[in-house]
């Protein structure tokens, strides 16, 4: 079992935050970045004051030394999602990583008379990308339906797929309504009708076990800071064999063999020529250190607190007078909510009064209110170490908070 007590030693923002602040820090906002452990400050740290140098670019041994970290790190996020070395490619994170496979694949590929296919409840980095596609081919853009709820399920997907539909980009853990799709199932229905599955795995990859050979997604994407990971680093997975047929969406040093006077490239195989230009090598140092850490604490234990944290959270929220909740039977740390009255904003920036940090706001989901029919909602997000006395700070500030928010907003 995780003590997020003792986790909370690892990372030095609590500390420094109480000194700054002056008070406890209730952080809550995890579905947008995490905080970073020791351990990966020491890896950046390590590449800043021991290995400083560029990869591929110089025949001594620091060159030498990060081009074999950028081979281990390869290998150890391969490890971490059951992939190739050669499948793992390094992007700037998620949203780039959706752009390579929309812009490097689907714009290659699709025509005007295919189709690609989402859901309201997607992030602006895997509806925008899709859109621009659309723009460059003219394939159609539909949704799938969502459940009551706010699912998304295979029996909705066969509801609108058809032999038109070339690619379903779909969140694995969506970020707003926090529900865990059945992406096993839904690459199943996909690939029955020949389209490929592009799964976001923003929300999903840092908080549970997630193996893209298991699911059969065809990419898959993520971030490093949502993962305990510096910022300015992620991953694009992709099945070799599609790696090899995208074409390369930045052009420059380090992703070609040669290029000729007469305007000919020959590129490096996937993933090189998918890099080009110098990669974040202290991003890599910190995605490393991460990875490990994380699969030090083990992603099965991971998931379980944070389920238990959910239905002890779910267990004080519910009864507070006026507060809507928008996925209460969702599965992640995600909880969604409204207070009647009051404007999503307003009643963060009360949270925030209390020392806790909340979400709000339209999260990117800017598709969402056509399902929710609110505009603007609070969202927390938990992670492994967020304690059961954070969730009574939050309940407490919710429950105590009418006649302020009343008196302030009036």
């Amino acid at each position: 079992m995780i003590d997020p007590y003792r986790i909370r030693k690892d990372f030095p923002m609590f500390e420094n935050h109480i000194k700054m602040q002056g008070h406890d820090l209730v952080f809550l906002d995890n579905a947008s970045t995490t905080f970073k452990p020791f351990a990966v400050i020491k890896a950046e740290e390590e590449y800043l004051t021991r290995f400083t140098s560029n990869t591929h670019r110089g025949d001594y041994d620091l060159c030498f030394a990060n081009d074999s970290k950028v081979a281990e790190a390869r290998h150890v996020v391969g490890h971490f999602i059951n992939a190739l070395d050669k499948e793992i490619v390094f992007t700037s994170g998620t949203t780039m990583s959706i752009n390579f496979i929309a812009l490097g694949y689907a714009a290659k590929y699709l025509t005007k008379d295919d189709e690609i296919l989402l859901t309201l409840a997607e992030h602006a980095s895997n509806i925008l990308p899709w859109y621009k596609v659309s723009e460059m081919t003219g394939c159609k853009i539909n949704f799938i339906p969502l459940t009551k709820e706010g699912r998304l399920t295979a029996e909705n997907l066969k509801k609108v797929i058809s032999n038109k539909t070339k690619i379903v980009a779909v969140a694995q853990v969506t970020n707003v309504l926090g529900f865990v799709n059945d992406i096993k199932e839904i690459a199943k229905v996909a690939h029955e009708y020949g389209a490929l599955l592009a799964c976001d795995g923003a929300q999903s990859v840092p908080h549970m076990k997630v193996d893209v050979k298991d699911l059969d997604v065809d990419f898959l994407s993520f971030s490093g800071h949502k993962l305990c990971g510096p910022t300015g680093i992620g991953v694009l997975y992709g099945k070799y064999e599609l790696l090899e047929k995208m074409d390369p969406v930045l052009s420059g040093g380090g992703n070609n063999v040669k290029f000729e006077t007469d305007v000919s490239v020959k590129y490096l195989p996937a993933p090189a020529k998918l890099e080009a230009g110098t990669l974040n090598i202290q991003g890599i140092y910190g995605l490393v250190a991460a990875i490990k850490y994380l699969e030090e604490i083990g992603m099965e234990n991971i998931e379980d607190l944070e389920k238990n944290n959910r239905k002890y959270a779910i267990s004080l929220l519910k009864h507070i007078p006026d507060l809507v909740i928008y996925n209460e039977d969702a599965e992640s740390g995600i909880i969604t909510f409204n207070m009647k009255g009051v404007f999503a904003q307003d009643l963060a920036t009360y949270l925030n009064s209390k020392g806790i940090a909340c979400r709000s706001g339209q999260h990117c989901a800017k598709l969402l209110h056509h399902f929710t029919g609110e505009l603007a909602t609070v969202r927390m997000s938990m992670y492994f170490y967020t304690t059961k006395e954070d969730i009574d700070a939050l309940a407490n500030a919710l429950k105590n908070g009418g006649n302020f928010l009343d008196a302030y907003f009036a």
